[in-house]
């Protein structure tokens, strides 16, 4: 009875510490051999191996422990290479339980062919790996000299068997749930840039700054199926909101003001000045049309250009929110790169806005040039033609005189057009400013200008050009219509707007004469200009008191 009890104690400590040894580790080789080393130690057996097989003839040596020579030369070949008696056992369904194997068919082979030395290891037994009644492989153990193993040992070997099966069926399923959570991963990546190179595929055809705008936070919210995306834009010396996604719907922003305090510290402008990216939730914005979004989890991502010698130069700011989670490192590495996108694109159409102004200055001056070189001169020739024939007649022929009075006071009069129309087409100089361009171009019309602007008010290159140009042409009008020399240029801001009124108090027109008159004055050629700066046009005239052309433009619109 002791004696019994000895071994089933034994049998109990040998299976305990097994299972320990399974724990320990999750992969599968490592964990198989760790486990065959500390079975032969408990057991005192001497030699053992581990075969994983699949459907005949595929098989897997996967553990070892202690091989005689003969087993281990050339790296093992003879475990590998060879079906033996105890696999073609497993593969026709005849090995069910734990087996002695009364010879060895590679332990043979090895001394019939002189391979080497087996220590005298002549049999071994061979259990089936199982669970759930699903077999996986065979385990074979072994001792020089042991040609037989007892009923009670073929018991204790099944149940380290038993045990075996769980642990490779437990590294298994996990071995699956890191390949799936790795393909998962891979597919999210995937996914990602899909998203991403759909968005950059947009942009990269617009030559709009506007649209440039709208399209991006339209297509990543509707692409990543995000709720808010909005770009900042640096104008200025601050940031303002120029495009928002939210509700489903995309739209252009004239200019989300700021709170009360002028410091703000969210993420958008803390992204923006110390030019990282920022993270948060329930942190409120600066901006009153993202108030809605300020529980989400948002990030903030900077716009900025790229320069080789000046470094990064800031350019705005990137805002993306969601409901469901903070942006993961690999989420801000691919928002990262799909950012310079974005700033490169912007910038792009900078240069292509610049482009276009060099060719249409080129153009202005070279029309400016062919204008002065001949239709100017000619006009002057048949001036002081038409004189010297007058002058000619007056006498013998006055009524023809009179006709070539006539001739000669017209061509001076175009003369003097041709002339407002060369000084009108040559390029603005924004090194003067507007209003000494305008004081200018006046003065050389004979018009005295005053000019009135109160606030400190800044444009953007575009609107400061359409400016000029309406400037110019509402000065002219008054050079020809309005019979009077002075004339008022006031700049004012109205709410989120810059408007310039040009005014005198000449002669003015009744508004019967509106229809034919506008036309007259070239208002057309105005309004098309406000409308390019997303600005209108406004005349007021009453007949003896002057006219008043009026045109407002968006504060800060970059167009």
């Amino acid at each position: 009875m002791y004696e019994e009890r000895t071994l089933h104690y034994k049998e109990l400590l040998i299976l305990k510490t097994i299972a320990e040894t399974l724990n320990q580790n999750h992969d599968m080789k490592p964990m198989l051999q760790s486990t065959l080393e500390k079975l032969l130690e408990l057991t005192g057996l001497k030699t053992g191996w581990i075969f994983l097989a699949d459907d005949e003839p595929i098989y897997h040596h996967v553990a070892d422990h202690n091989l005689p020579p003969a087993l281990a030369r050339n790296d093992k070949e003879s475990m590998r290479g060879e079906v033996c008696f105890c696999l073609q056992l497993y593969w026709r369904d005849s090995l069910n339980q734990a087996v002695n194997i009364i010879e060895c068919e590679r332990l043979h082979d090895s001394v019939k062919q002189s391979l080497g030395d087996t220590n005298n290891l002549t049999h071994h037994a061979t259990v089936p790996l199982t669970i759930c009644g699903e077999r996986f492989g065979l385990l074979n153990v072994g001792s020089p000299g042991k040609e037989h193993f007892s009923d009670e040992e073929l018991a204790l070997l099944e149940g380290v068997a038993y045990q075996i099966g769980t642990a490779v069926e437990r590294t298994r399923l996990l071995e699956q749930k890191e390949k799936l959570a790795v393909d998962n991963i891979a597919r999210y990546i995937v996914d990602y840039y899909n998203s991403t190179n759909e968005v950059t595929r947009h942009i990269w055809a617009i030559n709009n700054l506007r649209e440039l705008l709208l399209t991006v936070v339209l297509n990543i919210g509707t692409y990543f199926d995000w709720p808010t995306v909005a770009i900042a834009v640096h104008h200025g010396n601050r940031l303002l909101l120029r495009a928002l996604y939210d509700n489903e719907n995309a739209r252009v922003l004239n200019e989300s003001r700021l709170h009360a305090e002028e410091e703000s510290t969210d993420i958008i402008h803390q992204a923006f000045l110390e030019r990282t990216v920022c993270q948060s939730k329930d942190t409120p914005f600066s901006f009153a049309a993202l108030q809605p979004s300020q529980h989400m989890y948002s990030t903030a991502i900077p716009l900025q250009k790229q320069e080789p010698q000046l470094g990064n130069e800031p350019l705005g700011v990137l805002l993306i929110g969601r409901e469901l989670s903070t942006f993961s490192g690999l989420e801000i590495k691919i928002l990262t790169t799909l950012a310079d996108h974005i700033s490169l694109a912007m910038e792009r159409i900078r240069l292509y806005d610049e482009w276009q102004d060099l060719l249409l200055s080129e153009e202005r001056n070279r029309l400016a040039l062919d204008l002065h070189d001949s239709v100017n001169q000619k006009l002057f020739s048949l001036s002081l033609t038409a004189q010297g024939i007058k002058e000619l007649l007056k006498d013998e022929n006055p009524l023809v005189a009179d006709g070539i009075s006539d001739i000669q006071k017209l061509s001076q009069e175009t003369l003097s057009e041709m002339r407002t129309l060369i000084w009108q087409l040559r390029p603005y100089s924004a090194e003067k400013g507007m209003l000494a361009s305008l004081k200018e171009y006046a003065s050389k019309l004979g018009i005295h200008v005053t000019l009135q602007m109160k606030d400190d008010v800044q444009f953007t290159e575009k609107v400061e050009k359409t400016l000029w140009r309406i400037g110019q042409e509402a000065i002219n009008n008054v050079s020809k219509h309005a019979r009077t020399n002075r004339a008022t240029i006031k700049i004012q801001s109205i709410e989120d707007h810059i408007q310039m009124s040009i005014i005198d108090y000449g002669c003015g027109f009744v508004p019967e004469q509106a229809e034919t008159k506008l036309v007259t004055l070239g208002i057309s050629s105005m309004n098309e200009r406000a409308a390019q700066v997303n600005g209108s046009l406004k005349i007021n005239s009453t007949e003896g008191k002057g006219t008043i052309v009026a045109v407002t433009v968006p504060r800060s619109r970059e167009n």
